[in-house]
């Protein structure tokens, strides 16, 4: 009974190979379309498996190799590396670039965040079209938030998860700061002394000074409601 007893408990005690779990996460990863987080993964391997180490021996194992073992919007992938991107250039379907005006405002969304469109259109200068925003919602790179408590209850925007999958973020504070955008010759000449990057924040919670979204913005011709300084 003793022995039976030991062998039962060291049962319940099993560590899986930590060799073959690398080797089924392996797979997982390369077979799926979509990032996978830790959770995920966990619910796939062999009971008892560490799945931190098993991403971070991973992880060590692609790093010089021509894809990478990344982690954006919290989730883990496979990437081509970065110094070898230009090798494929030829094989990717061109999308279409999107202009100046679209770039602008999903910078300032992903910066200044939760921001209406006439927030947008203070921030940029000029008049901020309906089809730039209607863009960015179609791309998915950005959200409709809630609405803010002012007059006229303008619909505040957002990023999505996608947002930081497409340009490689694992997380909304990992954009760039000043002296990065000043590094990377987005910011020349002489800074004002009172100039300053946003900390930007892109979590699901509604702010103090928002409502949450009302059932109307299903229909589309409410989608986009009239606000200061539209064209």
């Amino acid at each position: 009974m003793e022995g039976e007893a030991s062998e039962v408990s060291q049962g319940s005690d099993h560590v899986p190979d930590h060799g073959e779990a690398m080797r089924i996460a392996e797979a997982l990863l390369f077979a799926s379309a979509a990032p996978l987080s830790a959770e995920e993964l966990s619910g796939r391997l062999p009971e008892g498996a560490d799945v931190e180490r098993i991403l971070q021996d991973l992880s060590e194992l692609y790093a010089l190799r021509g894809v990478n073992l990344v982690k954006v919007a919290g989730k883990w992938t496979f990437r081509t590396a970065s110094d070898l991107s230009f090798v494929l250039a030829r094989d990717v379907v061109e999308q279409r670039r999107l202009s100046r005006a679209a770039m602008e405002t999903l910078a300032i969304i992903a910066y200044h965040q939760p921001v209406t469109r006439a927030e947008i259109e203070e921030i940029r200068g000029v008049a901020t079209s309906k089809g730039t925003i209607d863009l960015l919602l179609e791309t998915g790179w950005i959200r409709l938030r809630g609405r803010r408590k002012a007059p006229g209850r303008p619909v505040t925007y957002g990023t999505t998860p996608a947002f930081l999958e497409h340009f490689g973020f694992d997380a909304i504070e990992d954009l760039p700061g000043l002296e990065e955008l000043k590094g990377a010759g987005f910011i020349e000449g002489r800074v004002p002394s009172d100039f300053s990057v946003p900390i930007p924040s892109d979590a699901d919670a509604l702010r103090e000074d928002e409502d949450p979204l009302d059932d109307d913005l299903l229909q589309p011709l409410d989608m986009h409601q009239t606000e200061a300084g539209e064209e």
